[in-house]
């Protein structure tokens, strides 16, 4: 066997197809079928959970999990007919604008009188919020920057050397205590979270999950890197804005200095990486390959469609005066691993 213990531990099934896929990966059940995956909501607990579970084998994996299912045909089977229907989904129901300036310039502008999560916790948000956004928002965060990396062996150029240049920064300049999930860790332990990767994957909700598969999803087929440089353009463009108001919302509730460290750092740096990003990873990218445009403006309009619906999900559950999560926070702390 090829397991490694130092994974995140399978979290509970949340329906027929990622009960399939938990059983086969324990090794009490035979691989699930491909076509089950159709009959799952796009959107849904078992979809979004089964296919996380599937995208995971090719970053941590999990514990007493064989590595070699990494590559399991019939989990691949299954696998490509889940992103069939969240694929096909998405271009059903994402308002995609009519050209890429269009599509940049949305995400450029901030409006006004903005409604979004991070206006919220800075404005009224309480402490057991931030905590909340942070558990969710861990799925990403302590693996920040990685499931973008598959795109670098698919572009050439100006549009990689800018590309791995962005990462660089990411994943600390070359110092392991300034690696963006590092510092993240560092603000989950400040708001007292357990900050053991994967930890609160089961707590995170359906549509949390589709906005971390969206990155794997375009990242792992070659056909969608347009639409990860798109999805990659949305996150750095909206992020310092985004983060200074959690960076003041952090400040508000009390949070430790770790906590309004880690945004505090993404409102200088991204500012920077906004502009590589446009002109030289997407201006690089066309540059070499102008047809991927409508692609690129589907990666930035899928992600925001996502991250609207996820945010949707937050402030519906906050304002009715209950918690997001699926299941409670901890109160405990714990180190990284």
């Amino acid at each position: 066997m090829a397991d490694d213990r130092r994974g995140p531990e399978l979290p509970p099934a949340r329906g027929p197809v990622s009960a399939a896929v938990t059983a086969y990966l324990r090794g009490t059940g035979p691989p699930p079928r491909a076509e089950d995956a159709g009959g799952a909501a796009a959107y849904g607990d078992d979809l979004q959970l089964a296919l996380y579970l599937c995208y995971e084998l090719h970053y941590r994996g999990f514990a007493e999990v064989d590595a070699r299912y990494e590559w399991d045909p019939g989990l691949l089977a299954v696998r490509s007919a889940l992103e069939h229907r969240f694929l096909t989904a998405l271009r059903a129901d994402t308002p995609v604008h009519d050209s890429l300036d269009d599509a940049l310039a949305q995400v450029l502008v901030e409006p006004v009188e903005g409604t979004g999560v991070s206006h919220y916790l800075r404005d009224e948000g309480r402490l057991w919020q931030l905590r909340e956004y942070a558990a969710q928002r861990s799925l990403y965060h302590l693996k920040e920057a990685d499931p973008h990396a598959w795109v670098l062996p698919r572009l050439w150029g100006r549009a990689k050397a800018a590309m791995a240049a962005v990462e660089f920064d990411e994943w600390g300049g070359g110092r392991a205590e300034r690696v963006h999930a590092r510092l993240f860790a560092d603000l989950m332990a400040d708001l007292g979270l357990d900050t053991t990767y994967g930890r609160h994957l089961d707590a995170a909700t359906a549509e949390a999950l589709a906005t971390v598969n969206l990155m794997s999803l375009f990242g792992l087929h070659r056909e969608l890197r347009g639409a990860l440089v798109g999805h990659f353009a949305a996150v750095e463009i909206t992020s310092s804005p985004g983060s200074r108001r959690l960076a003041e919302a952090m400040r508000r509730t009390g949070a430790g200095p770790a906590a309004r460290f880690f945004y505090d750092e993404h409102v200088e740096a991204d500012a920077v990486h906004e502009q590589v990003v446009r002109h030289d990873v997407i201006g690089g990218l066309l540059a070499e390959e102008p047809e991927l445009a409508s692609d690129v403006a589907f990666g930035i309009d899928a992600t925001g469609y996502l991250e609207d619906r996820f945010g949707g999900r937050l402030l519906a559950d906050w304002r009715a005066g209950r918690s997001s999560l699926r299941t409670p926070l901890a109160a405990e702390t714990t180190g990284i691993s």
